[in-house]
């Protein structure tokens, strides 16, 4: 993938004037016959920020991007983008979005492609700077559809960031994407938020939401889960990992019966868990006669604490 450092030359337009507030949901609701895909959703985004929207399959993600986007009506409630209404906000030029589904046009080659989406851009860039940030100059002669699925993935990117937006909106972005490629993705993703604009990403890969957003909000049946930063949400789980090793035969029976434990594995003579109470835990493992060597107490990952927020949601509803 070809990179470069060169930068935007005109920064977004000052959000000040829309009181702060990029994206507005206010007790939004849309369901499809008897499925209720978002519930009540109220949330708001600010200028600046990357976010990530985090939630199991089915968990709305799809149709709030849907929303916001304007292609999809709400059943009720209200959807705004700086204060006026998605499509809108969409014909002024301020947000590029980059989706899963939709084709390319096909037939074309890349360059051509991004000349046209330039040339409707109401605030284009040009042409080849767009082409240059989104690490595809190098392939701008190849035909669309001759391109790998990672390619793919950078042409969308770079159609999404024809124009000055000031959001932008990402859905699994970069799937298909090598490790260098993601890499270089996301530098230029920063580059975008340091300059004031609003990054919404929706991502299967919780590492990159743990790593690149300064806001993760946590969808569970249309309904925000969890909201704030990376460190809150795993604080939010309220487990922390233990890990040690213990030789010769154990009671399996008593160290899933230990205080506090909310997930039990065993492998050998590495033993982890997940506690509630983690000195609490720990001492009650003493408290047996054990003694466990190499322990290791840490937080959860993201990862870990994304599913112990959605089980413990599932088991309450259950």
């Amino acid at each position: 993938m070809t990179t470069t450092t060169a930068k935007y030359s005109t920064a977004a337009t000052d959000p000040g004037s829309d009181s702060g507030t990029v994206v507005s949901f206010r007790n939004v609701t849309k369901s499809y016959g008897s499925v209720r895909a978002v519930d009540g959703l109220s949330l708001e985004l600010h200028p600046g920020e990357t976010v990530a929207l985090l939630g199991p399959n089915g968990a709305g993600k799809s149709s709030t991007l849907d929303l916001l986007l304007g292609l999809r009506p709400a059943d009720s409630g209200s959807v705004s983008l700086f204060g006026t209404t998605p499509r809108e906000a969409i014909a002024a030029g301020r947000v590029g979005a980059m989706l899963q589904t939709g084709g390319l046009m096909e037939e074309v080659t890349v360059r051509e492609l991004v000349t046209l989406t330039c040339a409707l851009h109401p605030r284009p860039h040009p042409v080849d700077q767009v082409l240059g940030l989104a690490g595809v100059a190098d392939i701008a002669d190849r035909m669309v559809n001759k391109l790998s699925g990672g390619q793919e993935q950078r042409v969308r990117f770079a159609l999404a960031t024809a124009g000055r937006n000031d959001l932008i909106v990402l859905d699994e972005p970069t799937t298909g994407m090598d490790v260098t490629s993601r890499q270089a993705f996301w530098a230029t993703m920063r580059e975008q938020a340091a300059e004031g604009r609003t990054v919404l990403f929706a991502t299967h890969y919780l590492e990159e939401a743990d790593a690149i957003a300064d806001r993760v909000i946590v969808l569970q049946k249309g309904r925000v889960l969890a909201d704030g930063t990376a460190a809150e949400i795993k604080a939010k789980a309220g487990a922390r990992r233990i890990a040690f090793d213990l030789a010769g035969s154990v009671d399996e029976d008593a160290l899933r019966a230990l205080p506090h434990l909310t997930a039990y594995e065993r492998h050998g003579e590495t033993v982890r868990l997940q506690s509630a109470d983690a000195d609490a835990t720990v001492h009650a493992v003493y408290a047996l006669g054990l003694y466990p060597r190499n322990l290791e107490v840490a937080g959860l990952g993201l990862e870990q604490a994304f599913i112990a927020l959605t089980e413990a949601e599932e088991a309450d509803a259950s």
